[in-house]
């Protein structure tokens, strides 16, 4: 079973748990259905005026239990700031990012807002990674070599295949895209050793990461001068 329907079928039960047991205890003390119903009407009256956000939190809680949109152990991205979550509680959930911080979030910024769940089907995701050549390099050398750092990194998938992109003609170089797949755990780790993987091949076989450059033309001033003068 997974870990996310595992976690919530033990929160789910939980809160029934808790309900039946809060149930027993009133009728233990002699409370009436006719009384509890009231009771609890008053309760919701109160709920939405008093208590609204709390309450809208509890019930997207239990949206996000049902449906699983989300689930415990989903690779996260909100705002720029990539975690896993690691516990739904009542009102909020817990997100440790990749950083060990903990994100302490409402349960209804989950259901009103868009939130990318990057293994909320698969746990493979696509990276690429851009690098710009010298005009003068040998182009197909340049896709066998990124195609070459790829395939031989242990944790780069085989199947979707590696693929390179000739993206365009920049001002100082020709702008090349290498994309693979990998897993979401494993996404930095295969980010930054391509880089190594290919920052190395290019030094061996010559070929050339240019940096940005202009070229500048100058006239000369005296040849300024003199042709002002002519024209005087």
């Amino acid at each position: 079973m997974e870990l996310g329907l595992r976690e919530s079928i033990t929160t789910i039960s939980a809160y029934v748990v808790w309900a039946l047991g809060i149930l027993a205890s009133l009728n233990a003390l002699g409370f009436s259905s006719t009384s509890l119903a009231v009771a609890f009407g008053a309760l919701g009256i109160g709920l939405g005026f008093g208590l609204q956000n709390i309450f809208n939190n509890f019930i997207s809680g239990l949206i996000l239990l049902f449906e699983r949109p989300i689930q415990v152990g989903d690779a996260l991205e909100i705002n720029g700031t990539w975690g896993e979550v690691v516990k739904i509680n009542v009102r909020s959930t817990v997100v440790q990012t990749w950083d060990n911080a903990s994100l302490i979030i409402p349960n209804s910024e989950f259901v009103t807002t868009q939130v990318t769940n990057w293994s909320f089907k698969d746990t493979r995701l696509r990276r690429s990674i851009d690098v710009g050549v010298a005009y003068a390099s040998d182009v197909e050398r340049v896709r066998e070599t990124l195609l070459e750092a790829a395939r031989s990194h242990p944790l780069v998938l085989h199947y979707p295949e590696p693929s390179v992109l000739f993206l365009d003609f920049g001002d100082s170089a020709l702008l090349f895209r290498l994309r693979v797949w990998t897993t979401v755990k494993d996404c930095l780790t295969v980010e930054t050793d391509l880089r190594f993987e290919i920052t190395r091949l290019f030094r061996e076989r010559g070929i050339e990461i240019p940096f940005p450059q202009h070229d500048l033309h100058l006239r000369s001033v005296a040849d300024g001068i003199g042709a002002f003068k002519e024209k005087a």
